[in-house]
């Protein structure tokens, strides 16, 4: 919780930074978004290196250096402090989640794992949505540096516990560590990354982009290439895609996340400039959905073992792709979030009854000394998956939203026009100068937004569909525990 929460806490505290280091809206973003970089980039790598070297102490020295990193962080005097402390703080948090899964996996028996990586993916799925509420209210209610105190309480928490009661495992192996396949996975993932972090910033044809993109997907083709030379010495044997518990779980993930997270970005603007809210009350709105997805996660181990791991998944992507449609359904600027609240319940729960047994697969699918490895996949698509599904549902939404709002602008003053046309934020913050016009704006804005949304929705629920279809003919085997 403390790895995620530092993903999605700093959000809200964007303008707070802003105006104390005199930073720009791109620095800004880099500080957000360096974290997760860095995290995804040496997930693999420092899994393989915690199978090795001893879960434990890999743990206990991650949570160390995310904790030094936390507190610089909270005390950064500049920009250029605060970005250096994330970017370790980045670093530190790659040493810390490929264990943890890792640690349940190798460590609990067979008859109560499923459980465990319940819990686990509950507290991963949520733990996002809550790190965020709790931001929040310490941005309302305090100043924006509290914001870490939540990671730091967590880390303290969790490095107690670790002394206590996390026992130590580690896998001997003859061959030498794959120091080429950890570099050029790093190189990958970084730079598809920042394909889909920076795409919607600077344009998806700007040099920069293109530049990213032709990085990433010459160093993952080096990276498949290079693992089938090394075959029994490689950091992942990507041949175990073609089974289908490793591939079936990885997609259904990579989907999840996505959607999550791109539903996460959009219903933000929906919140705070649809219905007027505050950046605390959006929050709190977000929490039914994750405890939803919390709750589910831990009944998905109980519905699996009846009905079998497939049909659960298939159950649960259903679910959230029924969620989605009910949202683009139902919802209206007069409905206000009563029209919202059946498709957010009903997401949370098909997320959280498919993320626990995609996970399970994945995991299952790699042997006991490379548990490591399994985790850190388990988590590279997850951060894949979250930047994919921002950058894809943000974009449908802005484009539906730009494309509605045309048509609405004719008695608007043109200065005024332009502005409403960047975005929905935009178009109610300008309101106000146009005089007779604010209202027109503002309905027009804020029909214009929830008629992208529907779109964007629509899409999603199709996506969802596409997938279901998918896992039901090419999921994970349908086991059953007795």
């Amino acid at each position: 919780m403390a790895v995620i929460a530092s993903v999605t806490g700093l959000n809200v505290a964007q303008t707070h930074m802003a105006v104390e280091f005199e930073a720009s809206q791109s620095t800004v973003l880099w500080i957000i978004n360096i974290y997760t970089l860095a995290l995804a980039a040496l997930l693999l790598p420092l899994g393989a290196i915690g199978d090795r070297l001893g879960r434990r102490p890999m743990l206990i020295a991650g949570l160390s250096v995310f904790g030094v990193a936390t507190v610089v962080a909270g005390l950064a005097p500049t920009a250029e402090v605060m970005l250096a402390s994330r970017a370790v703080s980045g670093v530190g948090a790659a040493m810390i989640m490929p264990i943890t899964l890792a640690v349940i996996t190798s460590t609990f028996p067979e008859e109560q794992r499923g459980k465990a990586i319940g819990v686990w993916t509950g507290v991963a799925g949520g733990g996002g949505i809550l790190g965020m509420f709790l931001s929040a209210l310490l941005v309302d209610v305090a100043d924006w540096r509290w914001l870490f105190a939540l990671p730091m309480a967590l880390v303290l928490i969790a490095l107690a516990m670790t002394l206590r009661a996390v026992p130590d495992s580690r896998e001997t192996s003859a061959h030498r560590f794959d120091t080429v396949g950890a570099l050029v996975s790093a190189v990958a993932v970084v730079g598809l990354i920042l394909v889909l972090q920076e795409g919607p910033e600077r344009g998806w044809t700007a040099p920069g982009t293109l530049i990213s993109l032709a990085i990433g997907l010459l160093a993952a083709l080096g990276f498949v290439a290079w693992e089938l030379h090394r075959r029994d010495a490689s950091l992942l044997d990507v041949r175990l895609f073609r089974e289908r518990g490793l591939a079936g779980g990885s997609i259904t993930l990579l989907v999840v996340f996505g959607v999550q997270a791109g539903i996460g970005v959009v219903l933000f603007p929906f919140f705070q400039a649809v219905l007027d809210w505050s950046g605390l009350l959006s929050t709190v709105a977000m929490m039914p959905m994750a405890v939803a997805m919390m709750m589910a996660s831990g009944l998905a181990p109980k519905l699996a073992a009846g009905i079998g791991a497939r049909s659960t998944m298939v159950a649960g992507i259903a679910l959230a792709g029924v969620g989605m449609a009910l949202m683009a359904l139902f919802v209206s600027v007069g409905g206000g979030y009563l029209s919202l609240l059946p498709g957010l319940l009903a997401m949370g729960v098909g997320m959280g009854l498919s993320m626990t047994p995609s996970t399970e697969a994945i995991t299952a699918s790699l042997p006991r000394e490379k548990q490591g490895v399994a985790s850190a996949l388990n988590d590279v698509t997850r951060e894949f998956g979250t930047a994919l599904g921002v950058a894809l549902l943000g974009a449908l939404v802005s484009n539906g939203y730009r494309s509605s709002i045309d048509d609405r602008l004719h008695d608007i003053p043109k200065g005024a026009a332009d502005t409403a046309r960047e975005g929905v934020a935009n178009a109610v913050e300008v309101a106000g100068s146009t005089g007779p016009h604010a209202q027109d704006l503002l309905h027009a804005a804020r029909q214009s937004f929830v008629e992208g949304w529907q779109q964007a929705m629509w899409s999603g629920a199709a996506i969802m569909g596409v997938l279901a279809v998918c896992i039901a003919l090419r999921g994970p085997k349908n086991t059953r525990r007795s």
